[in-house]
């Protein structure tokens, strides 16, 4: 009997096992935090901060120091801790406060009228192209002719009194809330509009829920562009016939050479002015909620 070696017939080796893969850990993907995006806006946010008062450190320190060392004139530029002190002494006898309600009540009167009459007509005008063809030409020549050269012609007809105060003040916000209301109607993506057409949305629901929302930045920039508007008029509009306000007291102040109380009305008009633009821009992101922050 032969052997198995001497059989004919090839015998098939069988394939070697394959190799078993080691049991593979699972991959573990970091993720930020729920919160770090917060996180991340509020250091950016404290970085902004810590830069702003640096710069406004830096000045105050300039300002005391240099009428101190004599580089500049202190009878015309007085030190800083003067002015404070002068500030806080018409604080204590409340002729401030009777200034700053007096100058607050006739910029708000007139910036918010300038609000509720300039954003509807700019709604209007960049919407609906015949009211645009119709209004446009008296645009063209009102908007060129600056608010305190009208000034003269406003206490002319309205007299010396709240009335033309508040009216100059109106005038001159109306301008950059209805143009930028304009431009923000008219600026649209055109992509956005289309789209909205062609889920059927009509007229008046494509300007509620496309068009109105996507021009309230652009609203908003005349907004704050007119609240700056609504003090530094009204401050001209007060140096002329006026028996109280800021501008008043500035005015007041510089004929009778008060020269530290001068300056305290401005650090007032300055801080008040702070105030109302980040007012408005709180309110800009109440608005705008849809806009993606990064």
């Amino acid at each position: 009997m032969s052997s198995l070696t001497d059989s004919p017939v090839a015998i098939r080796q069988a394939p070697p096992p394959a190799p078993v893969a080691a049991p593979s850990s699972p991959v573990v993907v970091a993720s930020a935090p729920a919160g770090y995006p917060r996180v991340r806006r509020v250091l950016r946010g404290a970085g902004s901060v810590a830069t702003s008062l640096v710069a406004v450190t830096a000045l105050a320190v300039v300002w005391e120091v240099f009428p101190r060392l004599g580089l500049v004139d202190a009878t015309f530029l007085p030190p800083l801790s003067e002015v404070l002190s002068a500030w806080w002494q018409l604080v204590l006898s409340g002729e401030l406060l009777d200034h700053t309600q007096a100058s607050l009540s006739r910029s708000l009167a007139g910036f918010g009228l300038a609000v509720l009459a300039a954003i509807p007509l700019g709604l209007l005008i960049g919407w609906y192209k015949p009211a645009a063809t119709l209004l446009n030409p008296l645009l063209e020549v009102f908007r060129n002719t600056a608010a305190l050269a009208l000034l003269p012609v406003f206490v002319l007809i309205l007299g010396l009194g709240e009335t033309s105060k508040v009216a100059i003040i109106f005038y001159a916000c109306s301008w950059p809330i209805l143009l930028n209301t304009v431009s923000g109607v008219r600026t649209v993506d055109p992509l956005l509009i289309k789209s909205a057409r062609s889920l059927g949305l009509g007229p008046l629901r494509l300007f509620q829920k496309v068009v109105l929302p996507a021009a309230v930045p652009t609203i908003f920039t005349g907004i704050r562009l007119a609240g700056a508007y609504s003090i530094l008029i009204l401050i001209a509009a007060e140096m002329v016939g006026a028996k109280a306000g800021l501008g008043y007291l500035i005015n007041y102040a510089q004929y009778n050479f008060a020269v530290p109380d001068m300056y305290a009305g401005i650090i007032t008009i300055s801080a008040i002015g702070l105030v109302v633009n980040q007012l408005l821009v709180i309110a800009e992101r109440r608005f705008s909620t849809w806009r993606t922050t990064s």
